[in-house]
């Protein structure tokens, strides 16, 4: 798996669960991602419908500028109405730059306002060498990012499970046009959907200036791997490529959950409060990329006091929880307060008391 046995200009491997990167070259060189670019896109409209912003069946009713898009589309016109559920399909399975400027513009009231969310966004994620310039990933000028940058934002994206039964079908027909009197039969741009054991995303990009790129998620039991390559010479060689990252981390590596995020670890004794016991809960995820032939002996330590006396805040750190592989300290995760806990007020402390 040296760096010879690969053409792509640039490349990473990471694993989903830790953000751990096991093989990269290149990675923070910046280039245009072509339709990678969707998965921006993606994550916005998922954290949008997840805030409740938009839903679903939010009806879009498609505007000149998208139904006029260059380059891959569904063929939209404009004026007709489409479900965001639909859009993100198109998105997904045909790469449709219509759909993409449909949804932004539903989003943000128009495609210039939705760049600045992804673009912030980008920010907020540590994105340090992206910038865009629209929804799709057209070729238009200052629009360019990373390896890295791209498995950060996939990362995110496949977050949200949901995503994953548009980001694995393989085919599927779409109404189209006012009177949806035409059908686009879409096929997925994603070819390791069909040809790799455990692949459940994420998007393919192709451009002159870009050449083949791809962002590829797979999964097999608790391991799931993000491969991003960019700038190959040939639709086959993307593919080829990221399948060989891919078995490369299926080969070598195994993750081990060691907590998830409100997982209950431990029960405090509460002093002077409105109730005796305080459970405490994890601040977030941990889990442990592990080599396969490691014989690794995982020591979890949790450190907390004997008893805390109220008044206490939900998520007041309360402990920490240790993580250690034959004694090295590998993670360290915060012990938070599951609830509120308020003083006991007098009645409740006197019956409480024993009675001499």
């Amino acid at each position: 798996y040296g760096e010879n046995n690969f053409t792509a200009k640039s490349y990473l491997l990471m694993d989903h669960n830790s953000g751990v990167i096991m093989m990269a070259n290149n990675e923070h060189e910046k280039l245009p991602p072509a339709s990678i670019t969707k998965i921006m896109t993606l994550l916005i409209a998922m954290e949008y419908i997840d805030n409740g912003t938009i839903s679903l069946d939010d009806s879009v009713i498609v505007s000149e500028s998208a139904s006029k898009a260059i380059g891959t589309s569904v063929y939209l016109d404009a004026g007709e109405v489409q479900t965001v559920e639909n859009l993100l399909k198109a998105i997904c399975i045909r790469s449709a730059n219509d759909a993409s400027i449909a949804i932004s513009i539903h989003i943000a009231g128009s495609e210039e306002a939705f760049v600045d969310l992804m673009n912030e966004r980008a920010g907020q994620l540590g994105m340090e060498n992206t910038h865009f310039s629209n929804s799709s990933g057209l070729p238009v000028d200052n629009h360019y990012t990373t390896a890295y940058d791209i498995a950060i934002m996939s990362r995110e994206l496949m977050k949200y499970e949901s995503i994953i039964p548009y980001l694995t079908t393989w085919m599927e027909d779409l109404e189209v046009g006012k009177q949806k009197k035409s059908t686009q039969t879409m096929v997925n741009t994603n070819r390791l959907i069909k040809d790799y054991e455990g692949a459940n995303g994420i998007k393919t990009g192709s451009t002159t200036e870009a050449k083949y790129c791809l962002s590829a998620s797979a999964k097999r039991g608790d391991l799931q791997l993000i491969a991003v390559v960019l700038g190959a010479d040939s639709s086959s060689l993307r593919f080829s490529e990221a399948m060989s990252l891919l078995d490369y981390g299926f080969s070598n590596y195994k993750s081990i959950t060691i907590g998830r995020k409100g997982e209950i670890v431990a029960n405090l004794p509460i002093e002077k409060g409105e109730i005796d016991i305080l459970p405490l809960v994890l601040e977030r995820d941990s889990y442990l990329l592990l080599d396969k032939t490691s014989e690794s002996n995982i020591e979890k330590d949790l450190i907390y006091p004997e008893s805390i006396s109220a008044p206490i805040e939900q998520g007041q750190k309360i402990g920490e929880l240790h993580v250690r592989i034959n004694s090295e300290e590998l993670d360290v995760i915060n012990l938070l307060a599951k609830s509120q806990v308020d003083k006991a007020s007098l009645f409740i402390l006197t019956c409480n008391s024993p009675i001499f």
